[in-house]
């Protein structure tokens, strides 16, 4: 990429942008079932920990799509020349919790776009801070990176052999949880994430070239956000997650949680083949 085009990018770090939603018992069940029996209320929440990440969704008309089926760049989000998009981190802050009935604002505000160079070539991440409300009252802050990569080639979805599990060790809290083709699209209409890789099987694999339909990140740090509270008994106050490599379905995923004596959790999410997909940090 080159210079001038990463000068041009840095006009769009301040941009914001204002979207409102309301938390309905319908979202709220949905998203309850999609992640029975793994799903956390704790204390009077009404909704398992998570549903932010439902709330407010980018939503564009369909001639407004990319050939991914994300909404064409450019608008809020900066004109990345680069066609391959994840969601590679957050770091969630919670405040309160989000009731059933609710009005949420969320208050999005470009922080920082980096460029740099990685293993397949140019990278670009773009921090976006969120701010989510009710009554004009934060509840939940989180940085979102997104990061754009250089498109895929035929060996791209292709990895090195899995290590033996004593590579791995064994968690003092595991959790095995089985992903298909339909959580997947639940998962998806619930966050309205038109992204073709987590639904459509020949688009993942013959055009963006991954072994099979792509575990949603923002799903496997769900899991793993609902796991925290189960295993303390109450919602953390501070969770943050990164994408670590891409996990692929249908498949059985493992959570995993390793207390600190700090009472924080450090968790992560293993494939069937005991690689690591995802780390995470929660904090009480």
């Amino acid at each position: 990429m080159s210079p001038e085009k990463v000068v041009d990018l840095q006009n769009w770090v301040g941009r914001t942008r204002d979207v409102e939603d309301i938390v309905t018992p319908r979202l709220v069940e949905s998203l309850s079932a999609t992640l029975a029996p793994h799903a956390a209320k704790p204390g009077d929440a009404a909704a398992p920990l998570g549903l932010h990440w439902c709330l407010a969704p980018d939503i564009a008309d369909a001639g407004e799509l990319e050939p991914d089926g994300h909404p064409a760049k450019g608008g809020f989000l900066p004109p990345v020349p680069l066609p391959r998009r994840m969601w590679a981190a957050s770091d969630v802050t919670f405040k309160g919790s989000i009731a059933l009935g609710q009005s949420i604002r969320r208050h999005s505000t470009i922080r920082k776009i980096e460029e740099k160079q990685g293993r397949t070539g140019s990278l670009v991440f773009v921090t976006v801070h969120h701010t989510f409300s009710a009554a004009g009252s934060p509840i939940i802050e989180e940085d979102q990176t997104i990061v754009y990569r250089e498109a895929a080639d035929a060996g791209d979805g292709s990895r090195a052999a899995a290590p033996a599990f004593a590579v791995l060790p064994p968690a003092p809290h595991q959790q095995a949880v089985d992903v298909d083709a339909v959580l997947l699209f639940r998962y998806s209409a619930l966050t309205f994430n038109g992204h073709r890789i987590h639904y459509d099987a020949p688009y993942a694999t013959e055009v963006e070239h991954y072994p099979g339909l792509v575990i949603h990140g923002p799903l496997q740090a769900t899991l793993l956000l609902n796991y925290a509270a189960l295993i303390a008994g109450r919602a953390p106050e501070r969770f943050s997650f990164r994408g670590i490599s891409p996990a692929t379905g249908p498949q059985r995923l493992h959570l995993r949680a390793t207390p600190r004596p700090d009472t924080s959790l450090e968790l992560d999410v293993a494939d069937a083949d005991y690689q690591i997909t995802m780390r995470a940090s929660a904090q009480w």
